[in-house]
């Protein structure tokens, strides 16, 4: 679809809704404050004690959901807040009762960096539905999609929502067509909802409505579409609304004090200017006053954990790294006393993300694109050091690239044997992932829930179920 066509059916799109009553056509909202804002903006670091009185009063707004677990908190919550991740999520859900509880879950990685078999998926999925979880927004970094399905039908077959994801990016093989592909993949999967997922920030107005146009008219109302899209370059608010015109169902947003820039467009903001169209949320802009009062107070008192690329930054259209991954880069050149190497690691990160077959930038290719520049930088020399997460990701771990990986990068790797990527991740686990944690563990773990929290993440788990045992948690450090 050239420009020309865009705006021609946008201009079409936008006589037909003039004569629309409101809320005809009404777009749902998931408020994502006490999960991505707060991972976004504060670094993770907001304790559950202070999430509560958050989450308790944005059960009384009407979102579709509100995401409140996932992502980085299982990490964060054992090693800076010596808090049960577990714990977190049923206190919370003891206060949202009225309101479905979204987490972010990686596919076949769960919550950790490297894959894992489907039956720990399928009990982590069990459990997680167990202690109150009802949405999961479901995704695989490189948008290989057999890493997802496990997960889905677990989450189908046990009564929760799921949300698959296709990952935006920008690079030659990210066309409409191979976005069209997706969708179709995503639509065979059997989820409740399709997800298009910018984690980075750099989806411009046009490409927003034409992908979500094009997803739409694919779908043909086998499952609503939903556009999640971060502010890094500034386009997010234009992008929801030209989504919107293209007739997506739902959007996700992030209060006010923490919105914009490495997250979200506000809710308030969308509220309102949704107001009295066809597109009417329905949400009372002043049921929003009390959240947003919290979320500021919350900002104030974590306001140590920003960092200066946190706001928009138009930098990301070259190099597509999240604002989270920026702080990390800095933090590693920093323990490297080398921090007038950031722009070459940032001006570097453009080709080992061409090298790696143009891998959407988020969790966890991010993080092997970035620490992967970041060495090429300080060794002088381009992969002189290569990390076991790049090693692993170019043999087919993290999931079949979206493009060819550099057969330069591959026989260095690799030697004289080539990648399988016929495989999936599931297939390349380790069986006894399961069994390892228990016996690392020991008597430390008293539940299934304790045993996940080993098998993701070993060692902060036994530090963290060694503190517990001797009533030293929720002593947060960091």
């Amino acid at each position: 679809m050239s420009t020309q066509d865009i705006l021609g059916q946008l201009a079409i799109d936008m006589n037909r809704l003039l004569t629309e009553p409101a809320g005809s056509r009404r777009v749902k909202i998931t408020d994502l404050t006490p999960r991505d804002g707060q991972q976004c903006k504060l670094a993770t670091r907001v304790t559950t004690d202070d999430l509560l009185p958050l989450c308790a009063s944005l059960d009384n707004c009407g979102f579709h959901a509100v995401e409140v677990w996932g992502g980085a908190t299982f990490d964060v919550c054992m090693r800076y807040l010596k808090e049960d991740p577990w714990e977190r999520l049923r206190r919370i859900k003891a206060v949202m009762p009225k309101t479905k509880l979204q987490m972010l879950l990686r596919g076949q990685h769960i919550l950790a960096y490297r894959p894992y078999t489907d039956k720990i998926v399928c009990t982590f999925v069990e459990r997680a539905i167990a202690n109150g979880m009802n949405v999961f927004r479901i995704f695989e970094a490189t948008n290989d999609f057999r890493n997802i399905e496990t997960a889905t039908k677990a989450v189908k077959q046990l009564g929760g929502e799921a949300h698959v994801e296709v990952n935006y990016t920008v690079s030659p093989v990210h066309t409409l067509e191979k976005w069209m592909e997706y969708a179709e993949q995503l639509i065979e999967i059997g989820a409740d909802w399709l997800s298009l997922k910018d984690a980075t920030g750099i989806m411009t107005p046009l490409d927003s409505y034409r992908i979500i146009k094009g997803i739409k008219d694919r779908a043909k109302g086998k499952l609503p579409v939903l556009l999640h899209c971060h502010d890094m370059g500034g386009t997010s608010s234009m992008c929801h609304l030209m989504a919107i015109l293209a007739g997506v169902d739902m959007i996700d947003t992030v209060l006010s004090p923490l919105s914009f820039g490495s997250a979200h467009p506000a809710t308030e903001t969308m509220v309102a200017s949704l107001k009295d169209t066809p597109f009417d949320t329905g949400i009372d802009v002043k049921l929003l006053e009390e959240p947003t009062r919290i979320t500021r107070q919350v900002k104030e008192k974590y306001e140590q954990y920003e960092t200066g690329y946190t706001g928009v930054s138009a930098d990301v259209f070259i190099h597509k790294v999240p604002g989270g991954m920026i702080s990390n880069m800095v933090a590693q050149l920093k323990e490297a006393k080398r921090t007038d190497l950031m722009d070459a690691a940032l001006k570097e990160t453009p080709s080992v993300e061409k090298d790696l077959g143009h891998p959407p930038l988020l969790t966890p290719t991010s993080q092997i694109v970035g620490v992967q520049a970041v060495l090429n930088v300080l060794a002088g020399e381009r992969y002189k050091i290569v990390t076991k997460e790049t090693s692993d990701y170019v043999k087919g771990k993290y999931g079949r690239p979206p493009g060819a990986v550099n057969p330069e990068l591959i026989k260095k790797i690799m030697k004289d044997k080539q990648p399988d990527y016929s495989q999936r991740s599931g297939e390349m686990a380790d069986p006894a992932d399961w069994d390892k944690a228990i016996k690392d563990l020991g008597p430390l773990a008293k539940s299934d829930e304790d045993i996940l929290l080993g098998v993701l993440f070993p060692m902060q788990a036994k530090e963290f179920l060694t503190l517990r045992e001797k009533g030293e948690v929720g002593q947060a450090t960091g």
